[in-house]
């Protein structure tokens, strides 16, 4: 009877502690929930609040672009001949073109391939995809500036190529080419190993694997990266005075000088006599950035089939 008492008393005693201490463990969950609830609060609103000034500023600055330029978009600004009276912006629209698909055309095919070899042919946590990465990542943070005296001393100076769209095409597509081959591995990273091992499951070699297999689900964000670049290219200006100079004018062959638009609004702006057309310039840009993004997506959807519902 004693050890029975003794039994009872003890599970008394527990039951006691436990009944002691539930409210206090109520209290601390109550309390934690409490702080959760107003950090995703506090976070939900910084977010919305970022996202608010962002767009905000984007519609304010394409919104004052285009009140200011789009009243002076008059015909004898999309002039075939530029001279000082009308300030064509039609050569360095061509110009833009030319250099952005001569920029592309070389620097997309050679990241695609390096990117391709980084992700499916080098062996994983090498020593040399790392140093590659590590070289890529630090070649994208350099000042375009500099890219652009690299391009005067090698293409200009060094091959003698002089001012011309080739030396600025070639030195914008050394530009890129960190962003390309990073955007585009991240891409052929992001496929699942099921795909390849499935394809060399079924009897597939690792060339057939990678661009039946791998890289169709890889386009979208490889075209992302190509669009990115696109908006690099065509937004420069510091690289292309030093490489392929400023005459306003559309070269008859890859070794002439060409402006784009970007040093066009510069040499408007900075002549401070053509401060309107400077503005209207700038509108063709964006609406030059808009149909490029709007023909990137599509090709994006037509390669990957979405766009065949």
């Amino acid at each position: 009877m004693t050890r029975q008492k003794i039994q009872i008393k003890a599970r008394n005693v527990v039951v006691d502690a436990e009944k002691e201490t539930q409210p206090v463990t109520r209290q601390k969950i109550q309390i934690k929930a409490r702080r959760y609830d107003i950090l995703s609060v506090a976070l939900r609103i910084l977010v919305r609040v970022s996202a608010t000034i962002t767009a905000a500023l984007a519609f304010y600055l394409i919104g004052y672009i285009m009140i200011m330029g789009i009243s002076h978009l008059h015909p004898s600004l999309f002039a075939w001949k530029y001279t000082s009276d009308n300030v064509s912006v039609t050569p360095a629209l061509v110009n833009t073109v030319l250099m952005t698909a001569l920029s592309l055309g070389i620097a997309v095919p050679l990241g695609t391939f390096a990117a391709i070899y980084l992700a499916e042919y080098a062996r994983r946590g090498s020593k040399l995809v790392k140093i590659i990465r590590m070289a890529t990542d630090t070649l994208a943070g350099i000042p375009s500036i500099i890219y652009g005296l690299f391009g005067m001393l090698f293409f200009v100076i060094r091959l003698g190529w002089g001012y011309s769209l080739m030396a600025g095409g070639c030195t914008l597509a050394v530009m890129v080419l960190p962003l390309v081959i990073r955007t585009a591995e991240e891409a052929l990273l992001s496929v699942p190993d099921a795909y390849r091992e499935g394809s060399f499951g079924l009897g597939a070699g690792r060339l057939r694997t990678v661009f039946r297999v791998v890289l169709p689900p890889a386009i979208p964000g490889i075209l992302a990266g190509v669009i990115l670049a696109t908006g690099r290219i065509v937004g420069e200006t510091a690289a292309l005075i030093f490489t392929a100079g400023t005459l306003a004018k559309i070269p008859s062959s890859p070794m002439d000088s060409a402006r784009t638009l970007s040093v066009h609004m510069y040499n408007l702006s900075s002549e401070g006599l053509h401060i309107d057309q400077t503005y209207a310039t700038a509108v063709v840009l964006i609406a030059l950035v808009f149909l490029i993004n709007a023909l990137s997506e599509w090709a994006a959807k037509k390669m990957t089939g979405v766009g065949h519902g």
